[in-house]
């Protein structure tokens, strides 16, 4: 295709962050086309399709709020929807506001360059479309850039291999098969459960345990969700102002202040009522170290009490990080997977892989003859979605080269010398550690807020001021360290890519106090942004939809 279409937005990415912008581009009367890799809609849960993949965020909450008629009639099954349901109701939003049309499907973004002259973005695709669009709305997601190790040998393999973030959608039967797992992150443990009721045995490879709490699973009650549904407005007003954008019982004093009694029986109850509620147990987990060893102590506790054998027991006990402080896992019946006599759990740390075989995995001090492998090794988060485009903007810097050494951002919404290129839920936002569903809808809303406002002044370039990006980054910075999640070597902090500069890069300060940020920001007229005022440069839209 040489002929270049042109549109006043382009999108990248067709899970819950691009079908809803585009829904409410629509909604403003601007044409917009959305270029997304895999065959349908759904992001995330398009291709994580792993054995027990599943939500750690409860379905009445995981889910849309800028539809009532669409939050009343979609009934969930599970109280943590899993994979296949979580892409159905995608697949519902898609229909149900007739998304598709403008949805390309196989096709990967390979380039957006700023035309400084147009002062228009210039993209192309692998599948050879052109498009000239004003606005670039990257909605690419945090965890899509699949990791693989690089392991000697990985391709020398002479059995299947699977990485979680990109399973084979008719599904794997591992029925008699010799399995390894490698990894012990959120993936492996959901999987971990699912894939040791089929295969003959399985090695799970761990180098760094990770804290895991049950979820209790189960079917969605009738009366939970007429509950939710009879209260949502208030519900969802009231996630938006949380640290996390999750209802919880939150505790109100320090875990300190409370007798070591007291603090058993409320742990307790939270381990027994399920999901990541336990870290909300006490006001100050995540920033008083001693608190968090009460809440870390008493998981540790758990797993002891949970897995019969006590070597394996010690093994798969956190020690180098505060709970909480890397994503914390949410299972079903993962530790007690360990009592299984077809699982051996192999101590990376003690005999770390040497290479992968053609018959299997070598360690420093074994051989293990493996049919299939399943790499649960995680993303390049945050970032690496970003960067496999290659975007560049004024002057034709790379984006990859401006963030060689830690993404900068402003509000996580844009980048200096980036003009009228919008990322949701990029780093310098609540993003990963919020509920992904709130923070997207924020952004989304903000964004469409911002383009409304743009048209309405006949303003055709928006960008993010190097001193207001500046100013940004310290205080996520600033934030960060007053807090104990730097102290983990995590992916939050690009921790589990070789090479990828140590920076702490989603925002710790809590989705409502970001949002009444970006609020205020909008008030006081985009404060922060520099805003050129141009009719000549395609703004008012030259592609309007209703031009179309």
């Amino acid at each position: 295709m040489s002929e270049t279409r042109i549109v006043d937005a382009v999108i990248v990415g067709a899970g819950f962050a691009g079908l809803y912008m585009l829904h409410r581009l629509r909604g403003l009367g601007l044409s917009a086309q959305v270029f997304e890799a895999g065959a349908d809609v759904g992001g995330t849960w398009y291709w994580n399709r792993y054995p027990g993949a599943r939500c750690d965020v409860e379905s009445m909450q995981y889910s849309f709020s800028f539809s009532d008629e669409l939050q009343q009639e979609w009934r969930w099954t599970e109280r943590f929807a899993g994979q296949p349901e979580i892409l159905r109701y995608a697949s519902h939003v898609a229909d149900r506001f007739d998304l598709r049309r403008d949805i390309q499907f196989g096709t990967r973004v390979t380039s957006a360059v700023f035309d400084e002259a147009a002062g228009r973005w210039s993209i192309k695709t692998d599948r050879g479309n052109h498009v000239s669009a004003a606005f670039c709305i990257m909605a690419t997601g945090c965890l899509s850039a699949g990791r693989v190790p690089d392991i000697t040998g990985i391709d020398g393999f002479g059995g299947k291999s699977y990485h979680t973030g990109q399973w084979p959608h008719e599904g794997v039967d591992f029925t008699g098969q010799r399995v390894a797992v490698i990894g012990t992150g959120s993936s492996a443990i959901q999987s971990i459960p699912v894939i040791a009721e089929q295969a003959a045995h399985v090695f799970v490879f761990q180098r760094t345990p990770n804290f895991s709490v049950p979820a209790r699973n189960g079917p969605l009650r009738p009366e939970y969700e007429h509950e939710w549904k009879s209260s949502y407005p208030e519900r969802r007003e009231r996630a938006r102002t949380l640290k996390s954008g999750i209802i919880y019982n939150f505790g109100e004093t320090s875990a300190m202040a409370v007798s070591a009694e007291e603090r058993q029986r409320e742990y307790e109850a939270r381990w027994q009522t399920g999901g990541i509620s336990l870290l909300s147990a006490y006001n100050d987990l995540a920033v008083n170290k001693a608190s968090n060893d009460t809440a870390a102590e008493f998981v540790r506790d758990r797993i002891r009490s949970i897995v019969h054998d006590p070597t394996v027991a010690e093994l798969l006990l956190p020690t180098n990080h505060p709970i909480g402080t890397k994503r914390i896992c949410v299972d079903t019946g993962y530790y007690e997977t360990f009592n299984r006599s077809n699982v051996t759990l192999v101590n990376l740390r003690a005999s770390p892989i040497e290479a992968v075989t053609q018959g299997g995995i070598r360690t420093q001090d074994a051989e293990y003859a493996v049919d299939s492998i399943v790499y649960a090794t995680g993303f390049d988060a945050m970032t690496g979605s970003l960067l496999k485009v290659d975007i560049r903007g004024r002057d034709g810097l790379p984006l990859a080269q401006k963030w060689a050494e830690g993404p900068r951002t402003y509000l996580g919404l844009m980048t200096a010398g980036f003009p009228n290129l919008f990322t949701i839920t990029g780093p310098g936002s609540p993003s990963v550690l919020s509920n992904m569903i709130v923070s997207i809808e924020q952004h989304v809303e903000w964004i469409a807020n911002c383009l409304a406002y743009l048209r309405s002044q006949g303003i055709a370039c928006m960008e993010a001021t190097a001193a207001a990006e500046q100013a940004w980054v310290a205080h996520v910075n600033e934030v960060a360290h007053q807090t104990l999640y730097p102290q983990a070597n995590s992916w939050y902090m690009g921790a589990n890519i070789e090479g990828k500069p140590r920076v702490f890069m989603p925002y710790i300060g809590g989705v409502g106090v970001y949002r009444q940020t970006c609020d205020t920001v909008a008030a006081n007229g985009y404060e922060g942004f520099s805003l050129t005022l141009s009719l000549e440069k395609g703004y008012p839209p030259v592609a309007s939809a209703a031009a179309e």
